[in-house]
């Protein structure tokens, strides 16, 4: 195989945002904000669900797990694509992009898995509530953790193997703020339909198997609502709802980038931005920062911090 002379691309080189100067200042400080309030809200969140003894449930045990994958997920892409809004020259390593898109993959396919676990719990505690404490004991949801991150561990290694040894030796432009896999794959140098259709079955139809299972067990669950309690029902409507919003957000631009055919969506930064950046900021605000329990939990231990303090 001719690789042009021998040539060999050692680094690739991230289009981003095709904007005037100004306009990546307000770039990099909204995306700066969001990803430091990304971090603080998940870490709080996690802090609290740990310290806190009236959130040892298996509700609160799943959504700290959730904080944790949001938060790593945000920090595989969004640091690297702040900094680049005030450089000139966007590069990044063949390794580096390797390893994004490994670590996205990994956190991506964890946190699909997690969230139907999540959904399993609510079901159980609304539809069997007598038997909720049987049925999520804690080998149940160490199990689920153990599966989501195996998930995710498949679902990357499986993609990657393809990927890592691909030979790259012509155009180097990923025209996205960081690297994803639809984009680098079309650089090869060899013919890719047949990971390319591999990478759609794959990280597609995954997310569009897990975004139908959330929706079916979310109306499972308005309707046994419905059918016990019509008072209960405007509430499970108005928790459920913001659910399916934030899970909207994240599956949608999955859904559209992987199992959409490559050329119609794969340089779309939007929903690029959606997925790595928005949602792991909405998903603490929705699943957790919203629940009046949690807000109570948060007072009382910064309550007893603040008395701790002053007492030394």
């Amino acid at each position: 195989m001719d690789l042009k002379n021998g040539s060999v691309v050692t680094e690739f080189i991230l289009q981003g945002f095709s904007a005037g100067w100004e306009l990546q200042i307000v770039f990099f400080v909204t995306f700066s904000l969001i990803y430091g309030a990304t971090v603080l809200g998940n870490a709080l969140i996690m802090v609290t669900v740990t310290c806190s003894s009236t959130l040892h449930s298996p509700m609160y045990f799943l959504l700290g797990n959730l904080s944790f994958l949001d938060m790593c997920l945000s920090t595989v892409t969004t640091p690297k694509m702040i900094r680049d809004l005030l450089t000139e020259h966007k590069t990044i390593s063949i390794w580096g992009c390797m390893a994004q898109m490994f670590f996205m993959h990994l956190f991506g396919g964890a946190e699909m898995t997690l969230l139907i676990a999540m959904a399993f719990d609510r079901y159980v505690a609304v539809c069997k509530p007598l038997h909720y404490r049987k049925i999520m004991n804690h080998r149940l949801l160490n199990g689920f953790v153990i599966l989501s991150w195996t998930i995710g561990f498949i679902h990357t290694m499986s993609q990657m193997v393809l990927t890592v040894n691909l030979p790259f030796c012509g155009p180097r432009i990923i025209d996205n703020i960081f690297c994803d896999l639809p984009l680098v794959i079309k650089l090869a140098c060899v013919e890719t339909y047949t990971l390319e259709l591999f990478v759609i079955a794959d990280s597609g139809l995954w997310s569009l198997i897990c975004f139908l299972l959330l929706l079916v067990s979310y109306t499972v669950i308005l309707a046994t609502v419905q059918r016990r309690s019509s008072r209960g029902l405007s509430k499970a409507l108005s928790t459920l709802s913001a659910h399916i919003t934030v899970v909207s957000l994240f599956f949608g631009p999955c859904i559209l980038i992987y199992a959409w055919p490559f050329k119609s969506f794969a340089s779309n930064k939007v929903l690029a931005v959606f997925y790595t950046v928005i949602t792991p900021l909405l998903n603490p605000v929705i699943y957790t920062l919203r629940n009046q329990k949690m807000q109570e939990a948060m007072k009382k231990l910064g309550f007893q911090n603040v008395s701790s303090t002053q007492n030394f």
